[in-house]
């Protein structure tokens, strides 16, 4: 039934980028943001994969080291989407300006970029690794499970970045359900080679890493194929390597915006982690692990939501098309604030039953449902939030998107890892993620309301 669902969508999506300025809204955004959400799912399942085999086959601790690498992790997708990322809406924006030669040129440089930045991000991580994981609230108890994944996938971190990179400009160049299947390929490796490195093997959080970069590599061969493939439109070719300035200054540009919430992410770990293992010990640390693995499911099911509405709210906006676009952003929110509610209800309803997926341990069990229950509090509200932010950014207001990008993160939630803890412990760390939700969405509600104003004088 799955591959008949896929071969659906396979079929249903448009062939040609041209789509994206005709084709009925409803009916693209389904077509793109379905793949997408398959995706998107399945890239979330593939870190909850590697928790629950750790969680189960090592044990509390090793949860523990895990969360420990999560501001790393961070950091490194920061990079890696201030290339992808950018360079895959200048593609969507230069597609409906209908200039392929610089939708060309952007293929080569984000490729050459992902290389330089991958090798540079590599080299200088590892050589202060152990202070860099005892600076984000290590212990000798939880370092040691911390530096045995890292040291793998910093390793493959190239090819981590080359994937997701050109993942993101297949799906602007009209393939979001061959972007969606290379993400589908390494859950599926991942979760096959996850028991049979950390059980059969015997590599323990090692294996897990290694299953991780083993799929990645198995993907990025296959983007690799389809993307030398003479007949595409976008593809492969002498002269596109060289790198542009403007080309290079546009998607970095354009790429600020997730760049710097990744950025800020890296550091909000680090406070959330100095805060739990100070009022709480190691065990918070691993219960912010798990309840961040359950919140990032439905985070990145809106984030596949704000993929398919990237492409179509690109075009139309570089084809001057606003009405398009208006309509689309509004489609985009009431999906993703169905998302967001369906996740405060399972944290509302059964956050013990959530969290027990990843342990067997009763005090990490009830330190996990307790954060889980504060931490969607006004989560419904989240969706809304996200696809603003993500829609000015994908019609190139890039100052808007990373203003909203940081106004979240940076100018409310980091005063209150800094303040709420002091008076309130362990609880003001947890409280400190509900209060940021809901003051970023109604900065972005008014944003937002300022940029209809302005689509309602342009001419359509």
């Amino acid at each position: 039934m799955y591959l008949c669902i896929l071969k659906l969508i396979g079929m249903t999506v448009q062939k040609t980028p041209t789509a994206l300025g005709t084709e009925k809204i409803g009916k693209l955004l389904m077509q793109y943001a379905i793949p997408a959400i398959i995706a998107m799912t399945a890239s979330s399942l593939y870190n909850m994969v590697d928790s629950i085999f750790i969680g189960h086959g090592v044990g509390a601790m090793a949860i523990s080291g895990l969360a420990l690498t999560f501001p790393l992790m961070n950091l490194a997708a920061a990079f890696g989407s201030l290339v992808g990322v950018g360079a895959a809406t200048l593609v969507s924006v230069k597609l409906g300006q209908k200039d392929y030669d610089t939708a060309q040129r952007v293929l080569g440089n984000v490729l050459v970029l992902n290389i330089i930045i991958g090798l540079a991000f590599t080299v200088v991580t590892l050589m202060f690794l152990d202070p860099i994981l005892y600076f984000f609230g290590g212990s000798d108890a939880t370092v040691g499970y911390a530096r045995d994944y890292m040291v793998v996938i910093l390793l493959g971190n190239v090819v981590t970045h080359l994937y997701l990179g050109l993942n993101a400009v297949l799906r602007s160049a009209g393939h979001p359900q061959k972007a969606m299947y290379a993400t589908i390929a390494t859950v599926v490796i991942n979760t096959i080679l996850d028991p049979v490195f950390i059980y059969g093997f015997g590599w323990g959080i090692q294996g897990a890493a290694i299953a991780t970069i083993t799929a990645q590599v198995i993907a990025l061969a296959w983007q690799f194929k389809l993307f030398s493939n003479k007949e595409e439109l976008l593809h492969f070719h002498k002269g596109i390597f060289r790198l542009k300035k403007k080309i290079v200054a546009d998607s970095l540009a354009i790429g600020m915006a997730p760049f710097l919430m990744n950025l800020a992410a890296c550091f909000i770990v680090i406070l959330i982690n100095q805060g739990l293992q100070h009022h709480g010990g190691d065990l918070a640390i691993g219960a912010f692990g798990i309840v961040n693995r359950l919140v990032f499911l439905f985070v990145m099911i809106v984030m596949g939501l704000n993929q398919g509405m990237q492409p179509i709210a690109g075009y139309n906006y570089g084809a001057k098309q606003y009405l398009r676009v208006t309509k689309v952003l509004k489609i985009t929110i009431y999906a993703a604030t169905i998302v967001t509610t369906a996740g405060f209800l399972m944290g509302m309803l059964i956050p013990k039953l959530a969290v027990s997926i990843f342990t067997t341990h009763q005090e990490l069990v009830d330190i996990s449902a307790k954060g889980l229950r504060i931490v969607v509090m006004f989560f419904p509200i989240v969706g809304f939030q996200m696809v603003t932010s993500n829609f000015f950014q994908s019609i190139g207001m890039a100052s808007k998107a990373i203003f909203l990008s940081i106004s979240r993160q940076v100018l409310i939630l980091i005063p209150c890892l800094l303040i709420l803890p002091r008076y309130y412990g362990q609880l003001g760390v947890w409280i400190s993620m509900p209060i940021s939700d809901l003051t970023a969405s109604l900065i972005a509600g008014t944003m937002l309301w300022w940029q209809f104003r302005q689509f309602r004088k342009k001419p359509v």
